[in-house]
């Protein structure tokens, strides 16, 4: 190294010194090909050195993706915390119901006022008849309705499944479906959520919180002897 360059070892580390170090020596940076692919720089014509724009996108594209994959992983956290809070506050409202027709009725409340769904109805496959508020189903219509004597649960759009909903059948376009099984010798049942979004309830999805309010419901209801 000749003189001026080994000057800058005794200059103290500051900007204004390397500034002044590289102003001096001009072809420091330019001559080195190494330093500059490891500052991801170029020389251009005229010999202008220049950003590469290939070692410019690929930091631009890692930050995009490590900004993305943040944002995904804080909306994820955030909808599973505000549903598992729902949920809890689902169950302290299931279980102060009275009798079989008010479990009914509060679940249908609260399928829309906590989750902004169209519907939900309690199904029970039985001969004669079912408590009132429940939807009573023929032997092995759950079997049906779930797609298979083995499936405990089911989402997405279901035509078969429209039914359940009566009424309010028309504006159902997605449910979340699971299989109950009440009292003992056990009657089969199914809890179904219907929501007026398409892609409010997909195959895709989890089925664990639904699941869990199938089994508060099915504990619930087991409180009184059917009729």
């Amino acid at each position: 190294m000749d003189g001026s360059q080994g000057e800058i070892e005794g200059l103290p580390l500051e900007p204004a010194a390397v500034r002044r170090f590289l102003s001096d020596n001009p072809d420091f940076i330019r001559e080195d090909v190494g330093l500059l692919g490891e500052l991801g720089l170029k020389v251009a014509a005229g010999n202008v050195v220049d950003f590469g724009p290939a070692a410019l996108a690929r930091v631009h594209a890692a930050q995009q993706r490590e900004a993305t994959q943040r944002q995904q992983l804080e909306e994820t956290a955030r909808a599973n915390f505000s549903a598992q809070a729902q949920t809890h506050g689902a169950v302290v409202d299931l279980l102060d119901a009275r009798n079989h027709s008010d479990l009914a009725w509060r679940l249908d409340e609260l399928a829309q006022a906590r989750f902004g769904l169209a519907a939900a109805v309690i199904a029970l496959e039985a001969d004669e008849r079912v408590p009132a508020g429940w939807k009573m189903l023929v032997q092995g219509q759950v079997d049906m309705i779930l797609d298979g004597p083995q499936r405990l649960a089911r989402m997405g759009f279901a035509p078969t499944a429209l039914g359940l909903f009566g009424d309010k059948a028309e504006k159902v376009r997605s449910m979340a479906m699971v299989r109950m099984a009440i009292w003992e010798p056990s009657r089969q049942g199914v809890l179904a959520f219907g929501s007026a979004d398409p892609a409010g309830f997909t195959p895709d999805m989890g089925t664990e919180l639904v699941a869990f309010l199938a089994r508060v419901v099915e504990r619930t209801a087991e409180r009184w002897p059917i009729l």
